[in-house]
Order: C-alpha cells, then sequence, then structure tokens
C-alpha cells in the first residue's frame, strides 16, 4: 500500500501548467514551454491577476530591444494569465497586424530564446492590439478608456490595468495628467488596480524631480506608482539581499571594524551609439551616477530590513542616501570627471567622444565619473565608498568589491610575500558571480603564501535560465510587488547628493578634454583618488 500523500505533494502544483490551470480552471491553448518555468529568480508565488498592459511609446527603441522581448518570454514560459492583453500606444497609423509583424521581427533580432518559438509567438500575438493616439490630444484618451472597457468584457481582463510609459521622460507628466483627466486612474469598486510604470531618468535634477513626482502625485497614489531602473532586476543585484541577510557568516563582517574600504564599478566599453543628443543633456552623471551607482551603493550599505516587503526595504535605502546626503562629496576634491578620446577598444580603432553624431565638437559632457563617498552612520562611518562609471574603458563589466582589513598581526612578516587583505568581489556582468580571496599555504617546504579564490557562477551553479531584468520587473509590477522600484523620496534624495556636483561643475572650467583615451580605465585623477589614500582601483 502506497503512502499517502503529503500536503506538498498533495495540494501544490509540480508544474506551472498545472498551477495556471488549478487558478484559471481551463486549460490553455499555449504551446508547452521549452525550459523549467518554476524558476527561483522569479520569485513566483502566483500567476498575476488577469490584467492589461498599456504601453505607451511602444514603436520605440526601448519597446521593442526589451519590454516586448520581456512580455513574450513571460508569455512562453507560462507566467502570465491568459486573460492577459498588450494594448500598444504609438502615433504611427498601424493596424494590428501591420505593428504585430513589426514585433514579429524585433524578437526575431532581441529575444534571449532564439530561434523564436512560433507556436509560442503565434498565440501571444493575439493579445497585442494598437490604438494610434496623440499623447496631447483628450479625445484619444477618452477613446483609449473606451477600448480598454472594452477588451476588459472581451478578454476578461477585470479592470487591472498597468500603464507603462516606455516613452521621452519629457512626455511622462503629460501621459499623467491625460490619464488622470480621463479617470483612467480610479481603481474599480470590485477590485481592478492601476498602476503606472515610469522608466528612468525621473526628472533631469532636483527640482524637476520634484515637479513630476508633484504632477504624478496629483493623478496616482504613491502604492500605484512604480519606477523603474532596470539594474535592480539584475539576478546579482537581486542576489544581494539574500547573500548578506540569508547567511550568518557575512553580516556580522559587514560594517566599518572589519572592512576597508568598498569600490562599485559600471564599465561600459561602448560609447554613445545613436544617443549624441541624449547624452549631451545627460552625461554619466546623470545616466548612471545619480541611479545605478547610488542604487548598488544603497544595497551594499543598507541596514536588515524588519520584513522583506517594499517600503521596508526601501526605508533602509532611503536611510543610506540620506547618511550620504549629510556629508556629500567635495566637487573639487572627491569627484573626477572625464570625457575619452580617440583609441582602441578590444582591437578596434574608435574615435574620440567630441567625434560622435550629435556631439558638439567642444562639448564639456562628462563620460566618466569617479567619486569617493562616505556614510555617515555608525556602521559605515571612516569607510570610504569608490564609485565609478564611463563610456569607452576596456571592458564592460559591473562590479562590488568589498576590500576588508589587513590582518591585526602580520604573523608571516618574514616571508617573501604577505597574504594580501581579504577581498569579496560580487560580479554583476557580464558573467554573474561571486568571489572570495584569501591567502593559502603554497604547496612544498617554507611558508609561501599565494591568494588564492572561491568562485560561485550562476551558470555553472544553476541549471536553469536567469530571467532579463526586464522580464522580473515587469511581472513584479503586475503582481503588486514594489520591492525594486524606487520610491518619490528614494529619487529626490538620490538627486540631492548629484545636484551639487553638477552645479559646482557648471560654474567652473573643467578639465582639458578629452583626458582619457578609449580603451582606458578613465583620467589619471581617477587613480590619485585612491592612491593618495594608499589604495588603488581593482584589476576587473
Amino acid at each position: 500500500m502506497s503512502a499517502p500523500a503529503s500536503p506538498r505533494q498533495k495540494d501544490v502544483p509540480r508544474t506551472m501548467r498545472e498551477l495556471r490551470e488549478s487558478q484559471l480552471g481551463r486549460r490553455s491553448a499555449r504551446p508547452k514551454p521549452q525550459e523549467n518555468v518554476l524558476r527561483q529568480g522569479l520569485r513566483l508565488e502566483r500567476i498575476p491577476d488577469p490584467s492589461t498592459v498599456v504601453l505607451f511609446g511602444a514603436t520605440g527603441d526601448l519597446a521593442h530591444r526589451k519590454v516586448f522581448p520581456a512580455l513574450y518570454q513571460l508569455w512562453r514560459t507560462h507566467l502570465l494569465p491568459h486573460e492577459f492583453v498588450v494594448v500598444a500606444i504609438g502615433r504611427r497609423p498601424y493596424d494590428d497586424e501591420t505593428f504585430r509583424a513589426e514585433i514579429r521581427d524585433s524578437l526575431g533580432q532581441y529575444s534571449r530564446s532564439l530561434p523564436l518559438d512560433e507556436e509560442a509567438w503565434a498565440s501571444f500575438s493575439e493579445h497585442i492590439c494598437y490604438q494610434r493616439l496623440d499623447f496631447a490630444d483628450p479625445g484619444g484618451f477618452d477613446s483609449l478608456s473606451e477600448r480598454l472597457d472594452a477588451l476588459d468584457g472581451e478578454r476578461g481582463t477585470r479592470g487591472n490595468r498597468l500603464f507603462y510609459l516606455a516613452t521621452q521622460p519629457s512626455q511622462f507628466a503629460e501621459i499623467v495628467a491625460q490619464l488622470g483627466r480621463a479617470g483612467l486612474d480610479h481603481e474599480r469598486h470590485d477590485g481592478g488596480w492601476r498602476r503606472v510604470v515610469i522608466e528612468k531618468p525621473f526628472g533631469h535634477d532636483l527640482d524637476s524631480a520634484r515637479r513630476l513626482n508633484r504632477e504624478v502625485g496629483k493623478v496616482f497614489r504613491e502604492s500605484q506608482v512604480y519606477r523603474i531602473d532596470h539594474y535592480l532586476g539584475k539576478e546579482t543585484v537581486r542576489n544581494l539581499l539574500v547573500f548578506r541577510f540569508g547567511n550568518g557568516i557575512f553580516e556580522p563582517l559587514w560594517n566599518r571594524r572589519y572592512v576597508d574600504h568598498v569600490q562599485i564599478t559600471v564599465a561600459e566599453s561602448i560609447g554613445i551609439e545613436t544617443r549624441g543628443a541624449f547624452y549631451e543633456e545627460t552625461g554619466a552623471s546623470r545616466d548612471v551616477l545619480q541611479n545605478h551607482l547610488l542604487q548598488l551603493v544603497s544595497l551594499i550599505a543598507m541596514e536588515p530590513p524588519a520584513t522583506f516587503e517594499a517600503d521596508a526595504l526601501r526605508d533602509e535605502k532611503v536611510k543610506v542616501l540620506r547618511a550620504i546626503g549629510t556629508r556629500r562629496p567635495d566637487p573639487a576634491t572627491e569627484v573626477v570627471r572625464g570625457q575619452y578620446g580617440p583609441g582602441w577598444v578590444a582591437a578596434t580603432e574608435v574615435s574620440g567622444y567630441r567625434q560622435e553624431a550629435g556631439v558638439d565638437p567642444g562639448s564639456e559632457t562628462e563620460t566618466f565619473v569617479a567619486a569617493r563617498l562616505t556614510i555617515d552612520d555608525w556602521r559605515w562611518s571612516g569607510v570610504p565608498f569608490y564609485i565609478r562609471t564611463g563610456k569607452r574603458l576596456p571592458k564592460r563589466a559591473t562590479e562590488i568589491a568589498i576590500q576588508f582589513r589587513e590582518v591585526p598581526h602580520h604573523l608571516f612578516r618574514d616571508e617573501a610575500v604577505d597574504p594580501e587583505p581579504n577581498l569579496l568581489a560580487i560580479h554583476i556582468q557580464p558573467d554573474e558571480g561571486i568571489m572570495l580571496r584569501f591567502g593559502a599555504k603554497v604547496p612544498g617546504l617554507g611558508m609561501a603564501i599565494r591568494p588564492v579564490t572561491m568562485d560561485f557562477t550562476y551558470g555553472s551553479a544553476f541549471s536553469v535560465d536567469s530571467p532579463d531584468a526586464y522580464e522580473t520587473l515587469i511581472l513584479d509590477a503586475l503582481q503588486g510587488d514594489a520591492s525594486l522600484f524606487t520610491r518619490a523620496d528614494e529619487v529626490e534624495e538620490a538627486w540631492s547628493i548629484i545636484d551639487p556636483i553638477v552645479q559646482a561643475w557648471a560654474h567652473e572650467p573643467g578639465p582639458p578634454f578629452p583626458n582619457y583615451a578609449a580603451g582606458t580605465w578613465g583620467p589619471v585623477a581617477a587613480d590619485e583618488l585612491l592612491t593618495r589614500e594608499g589604495r588603488r582601483w581593482r584589476r576587473i
């Protein structure tokens, strides 16, 4: 006689297909996915509610490169409900079939699962429709409201709507205001929710971020607003929380007593590509420093949250930014800016920034920023955080390096090589993983010591495919989980750190640009930022 099934065996579906069927009560016509969909990286607790994603800027580059490939991947792996619709909003004179054909071409280029699963695409495409709309036309939003109501009845989406703003930042306030005027922000008494996802950059400076927060706040409650920073959706960034707070051996060392300093690098080997006009207005400080880098700093330095809930997590991140704000970096001595000139990257000769299309030949825009930050709190007082980002650096890499203090007593000082301080390196891209360096005795006579490493890599440790950041973030938004999205006060605190730097640069003569060659690790002054304190940048 066989043993009775355990509650887990009996009640919990073993496949995502069974889970969806148990919730929806019927089978789907979607084809069986070709990969394991029970991916731990997605923290999936339930299939999202039936819903409509209203994608503004659907004909733009971001929608084609990131948003639609993410939605397609979620669909083909059975992570979206059957009652699901994408309403693509654009100004071009498309109909549904014309737009679907364009998305099909984009997926053939940008999907991370190639070749394209034609059966999955055929079923997914039936859930895409196109709506031509001029953002300045109130009548267009009234027509959109009518169509969404009709889709609720036809597709069973229950009034749940996610408005995704993948447009130019200058259009955010206008779109939000029109959504409010048309009543599209109103959540229904029977449970239909409304949420808005807003892409970065959120504001151009502190004043514009505050104005945008006010304009959005006139229409949507803060709990309905999801400000997206795709870096927070990366697998290794999210693993920081597990690494720190899910392991008992590291958190006791995560403080000024054991850590000498922290280095965070966001390096790109590419130039500005076709974004010359955009980059001229932003530069590295607004493009990466204000959001990606400060987000990584806050995750590394934050205190343990009371619970793993959105507001508890974001409360602790805001505290870090405020602690930086009490002693902002001095633009003259603790911040370095640079601009790349001609050089060689990966054995290819490339032009300088001022020779790029759309760039002023005498541009003073920075393509590189390095800074020394201090966090004025009990945990990190006296521990410098060195951060840097740049274009046309030798390689594409994002890394967080925790440099621990030297041992208090050099017991092996008579040896030719004394042990190097311990180092913990967290690789965020492209080779996601974690490395711990420590000293070990070389086999043989004597006491020769050599640094060795213990390496963990996602690719070799897990047999499942890691989701793209946009897959994770879109799914979280559909589920109402705001943990990986930034809050209004968090955005403003970050700008309050960056604004004084940018303003100081505007009133002072800049360094002679270009001041670093493409293919190098930035200007000499960035190295001096560390060497004057007896440290050096880690070789990545």
